[in-house]
Order: C-alpha cells, then structure tokens, then sequence
C-alpha cells in the first residue's frame, strides 16, 4: 500500500479517496488509556481522606468551616472530596468562593492550591497568611452552599445542586454518608458529569506533549536542528506558531503540526490550522512551490471521521500527514532529509 507521503502531489490529487483511506487504516484512537500525571489521586487516597472528613464533622452533621479547615490542613486532598461534593471544578469554586465571602480568589490561584493537594495528598499542609484566608474563604462558601443546598430554579433550569447528596443541603448529606447511594442514582450522576473528565482536562497538555515528544525523538536522533515552539508564543512571520520549525524560524524549510483530537469537531478546527499554515507556505513560493512545506502529524478518532476533511488536510500538506505508527517515514518522506546529519534518513 502507497502512502499519500510517497506519491506525487499528481498522484494524490487523482487518487485522493485511496490515500484517505491509507490514512484511515493508520489512525488508532487512544482514548482508553491516558498517562496519570504526578496529580492523579487513587482511591485508596480518596477514601481516606473523605473518611477523614466524615470523622471531623460527625457524619456531615457538623459542617462548621473551622472544623473542615482543620481537616483539610491535616489532610490536603480532603480539599478534593469538598470540591466533588459540590461538584465544582477549582475556578468555579474560586468564583463562588469570591462572591459569597469577598475574598478575591483567581484562577490561577485555586488551581495551584488543588494542585498541591492532589500532589502531596497525605502531607500535612502549612498556610501562609494569604494562603490560609483564602482556603478558609473556599471553604466557608463550601460549607454554607452544603448545607443550603438546592435553591429553587425555573422548570426549564436545572441547578448544580441538584444532586442526591446535596439537593435538600445537610439533610441529603448525612443519609447519603450513612447508608451509601442507590446504584442507578450513582451511575445517572456519573452519566451527567462523564467519568474522568477532570483528569483529562487536567492531563490534556501531557497527552499533546507524548506525540511532540515522539517527534523530538526523531528529529534529535536524526540530528536534525529544529525550533519547537512554546504554547501560544509569537513567531515572526507566522500568525499561528507551528508546533515545530525546521530549521529555524528565521529560515523555515519545515513546519509541523501534531495533532491529536478524539471527536470530529476538535479535528475539524485543527485541520483548519494546518490549512493556514499551508496558505502561508503559499503566499511566499516560487515557481508554484510553497515557501515551506507542511507536516501534519495527527493521532486520535476524530481524525478518522470525516473523509471531506482528511482530503482538505491531505491537499493542504500535499500529502504530508503521518500518524504515530507511521512516524518512522517521517524524515524520509519530507524535507527533513535534507537536514539530516547523523542516522540514515
């Protein structure tokens, strides 16, 4: 089988249906598995110190802020079973916090307070002054939220509150610690929230980093010099910065993109991307041929979706798209090998 990445560009515009199904067959969707990350907090972890939290209030009885706060300083990621009880993510709660109590909590802030608290989840936490009145901000605005509950809401609203451990406040609390929750009900909350999600929102720049990663590889092994670019950083001449700038960014030969997208829409922006970057190459060529050429390297299922955008990406590179199982044609198939100075090419 022919890759789009070793034919023509001829080639690939007359037979462009049996390169986008080359590249199909390539894809692999990675989603069942993601890495951890130095945060991931097991189970185990989780229980004790929602046990712990239990303890301190009697069984949710007693959701004084002094008695949480004593917890929380005790045990770190009991700040975690807080936040899921309420089901907030750390800015939300960093908003809600700010509005009922006044203190000015940002974003960037809270997250780094349940950073470390996922990180050194067991380890005792000492509080700065500004530190400790912002945690005990956090969680007077937990405890009073807990213990109220569910507010009234229009029939066509629906309140974050309204779930089964803290729809009717501290009342729902205690029965739901005392004698568990209802299987059905259990998995009707997780079918709202979808498993994992927090941990794939948090781990998201380490799943984009496993790919460049993979490309770094490659590149250094072959001796390659290359530019690789930081997360929204401004490069001369480029309006959008490409992952990677082979050489340089003041001598762009190569640019490459990786990509990795689990559902179609994602994909879609993200060919629209590389399609710039390629009217860029254009706007500059001579005699026909772009000024540099692009490099698409994609992983995930969304890519695998739509045949009418793999063609536009296909069209976009000249055929230059690659996925990880294909990355070892990678300085062989492109410009690359023209910068090769060690290794075969």
């Amino acid at each position: 089988m022919k890759y789009p990445f070793e034919a023509s560009f001829e080639e690939l515009q007359g037979n462009i249906a049996e390169f986008v199904k080359a590249i199909f067959g390539s894809l692999e969707s990675e989603f069942l598995t993601m890495p951890k990350g130095d945060g991931f907090v097991d189970y185990a972890t989780f229980e004790k110190a929602y046990e712990a939290l239990k303890r301190g209030t009697k069984g949710f009885t007693s959701l004084a802020p002094t008695v949480v706060l004593k917890v929380v300083k005790a045990t770190p990621v009991s700040l975690c079973v807080v936040r899921s009880m309420l089901g907030f993510t750390p800015p939300e709660w960093a908003y809600v916090a700010t509005q009922h109590t006044g203190v000015e909590i940002d974003q960037g802030y809270v997250r780094s307070i349940d950073r470390r608290a996922r990180q050194q989840p067991l380890e005792p936490m000492s509080f700065t002054p500004t530190m400790g009145k912002r945690i005990a901000a956090l969680i007077t605005a937990a405890c009073q939220l807990l213990k109220e509950g569910c507010p009234r809401t229009r029939p066509e609203d629906i309140h974050r509150l309204c779930k089964a451990d803290t729809v009717e406040g501290q009342t729902s609390l205690a029965p739901a610690a005392k004698l568990g929750l209802p299987y059905p009900v259990l998995l009707y909350e997780r079918f709202l929230g979808r498993p994992f999600a927090g941990h794939k929102d948090s781990v998201s720049e380490i799943i984009g980093d496993v790919l460049e990663c993979k490309i770094e590889n490659i590149l250094s092994n072959a001796g390659i010099s290359y530019r690789k670019t930081k997360r929204a950083e401004r490069i001369a001449h480029f309006d959008q910065a490409p992952d990677f700038i082979v050489p340089s960014e003041f001598n762009p030969i190569v640019v490459i993109e990786a990509k990795i997208s689990e559902d179609d829409g994602t994909a879609r922006d993200k060919i629209t991307r590389v399609q710039h970057l390629a009217e860029l190459g254009m706007r500059e060529s001579v005699g026909g041929e772009p000024k540099f050429e692009v490099v698409a390297v994609i992983s995930g299922r969304g890519f695998g979706v739509r045949k009418e955008d793999m063609k536009k990406l296909l069209l976009a590179t000249r055929g230059k798209v690659f996925t990880p199982h294909l990355l070892d044609k990678l300085v062989g198939n492109t410009r690359l090998k023209e910068f090769t100075t060690k290794g075969k090419a």
